[in-house]
């Protein structure tokens, strides 16, 4: 059997004045105690309710005046109620002051009362029980991987933050292991951890979560475009550039070499871009294809007594009188040789000049031109024949009519190269009239197929 009591101490202090005599009265309560207003006095505070944990390592916590006891659980207490009364009427200090003119040196007297303090508390210099700071003053037996923490008359060895115990031991608590903190990624450190991102991402304000970060704008790493995406970018290129294999550097795109057809003649490469030219006497239109300059209406070097004829590429210069004798010039291109001349008996009755221009290598077979009678007579029979040009038979001369004839190319032609093929037609009627009339065709072949 047990019995535990304790009393709080009751002080008096007196203070004389040298004007008027007078008493103030006021209570303090000392540790342990709190004022009861209803009451009008101190009334013990209840440490087992309101200190957590108060006991340890089985022990029951039994609240006493002014502190409290742990205990054996099989521990039996009796209170002394008029101890208790008491107490509770005397926990306090009654502070008195006088103020007398006659005494005003006289000290207050020394309290003869002494008390006596529970275990984890001190008697002060006011006489009063006063908390002992173990932690302070170094009496607990914390171990060095603990933490002292002081309470009301005892104290307590917890772990340090991060760490929780186990046993007598305090042993790291691996926070990557309990529900998420972090964002992406968790690194355990002794007593605490800290969070990484992505690759792309950085950790925000608060430390846990992971936002993108924003290349292009943070540091532009592309040659050219740069395109943020969620955790990442992506780099683009010009228009007449490509990405390199690191993905990054743009290098340029030789268009030249991609396709054979990008231009109609030759392609020049150039950074970011390609231009197409072409050969003398072609110029570039859309940008790719090539058009024959008719140099006749541009820049026509040709004399007076000439005229100028444009072909694909390129123009010539012939004669505006190209007969010869005993022909004579009727019209434009048009040589007759006179009847009355009897050397013209055995020659064709008319000569006709024409001019024309083909491309090179052109597909076969192809109609190029048409030969046609100007005049009909009645009861004739007209024959069409190539009097001269096609020793290699590259020609063919194919009757559509009566009146005319097709010359078809058989053979492709390669310029640059001229051409002139004699057409022939024969006139007879059943009165045995013959005459003949020749057409000089004159073909230039151009120096590429375009």
């Amino acid at each position: 059997m047990l019995t535990a009591m304790f009393l709080a101490p009751l002080v008096l202090i007196t203070v004389h004045s040298q004007e008027t005599e007078e008493t103030i009265t006021y209570t303090q309560c000392t540790d342990g105690y709190e004022w009861d207003p209803l009451r009008q006095r101190c009334k013990d505070i209840d440490e087992c309710e309101i200190v957590p944990d108060a006991c340890k390592g089985g022990m029951k916590c039994v609240n006493h005046y002014g502190g409290y006891l742990c205990l054996p659980r099989t521990a039996q207490i009796i209170v002394n109620e008029q101890e208790e009364a008491a107490a509770e009427s005397t926990n306090g200090r009654n502070n008195v002051i006088r103020r007398t003119p006659a005494d005003p040196q006289r000290a207050p007297p020394n309290p003869t009362h002494q008390i006596q303090c529970a275990a984890g508390y001190e008697q002060s210099d006011h006489n009063v029980c006063q908390d002992i700071d173990e932690c302070a003053t170094g009496t607990h037996n914390c171990r060095a991987d603990q933490v002292c923490v002081n309470l009301r008359g005892s104290f307590s060895c917890q772990c340090p933050p991060g760490y929780q115990k186990r046993g007598d031991q305090c042993v790291d608590i691996d926070e990557c292991t309990l529900p998420p903190y972090c964002h992406h990624r968790c690194v355990n450190t002794p007593g605490s951890y800290y969070c990484q991102c992505n690759a792309g991402f950085q950790l925000a304000s608060n430390n846990h979560t992971c936002v993108d970060i924003n290349e292009c704008d943070a540091n532009n790493p592309c040659a050219q475009q740069c395109y943020n995406i969620l955790g990442s970018f992506i780099c683009q290129c010009n228009p007449g550039f490509e990405l390199s294999s690191d993905r990054i550097n743009c290098e340029d795109t030789d268009e030249c070499r991609t396709s054979s057809y990008m231009c109609q003649y030759q392609c020049v490469n150039e950074p970011g871009k390609f231009s197409c030219v072409c050969p003398e006497g072609y110029q570039v239109v859309g940008g790719r294809t090539c058009q024959d300059i008719n140099e006749c209406e541009t820049t026509n070097e040709c004399r007076e007594d000439e005229i100028c004829w444009n072909y694909h590429g390129g123009f010539r210069c012939y004669p505006r009188n190209p007969c010869q004798e005993p022909y004579v010039l009727t019209s434009e291109n048009r040589c007759v040789c006179p009847v009355s001349n009897a050397i013209c008996r055995e020659l064709p009755y008319s000569v006709v000049y024409k001019y024309m221009s083909i491309r090179s290598d052109r597909t076969v077979p192809s109609d190029i031109f048409q030969i046609q009678a100007t005049t009909i007579y009645p009861n004739t029979i007209n024959t069409f024949r190539i009097k001269s040009g096609n020793e290699n038979g590259e020609f063919y001369l194919r009757q559509t009519s009566t009146v005319s004839a097709m010359l078809v190319l058989v053979k492709s032609l390669t310029g640059p190269r001229e051409h002139i093929v004699d057409l022939e037609m024969l006139t007879v009627n059943s009165l045995n009239y013959r005459t003949s009339s020749v057409l000089r065709l004159t073909i230039i072949v151009g120096p590429y197929a375009f």
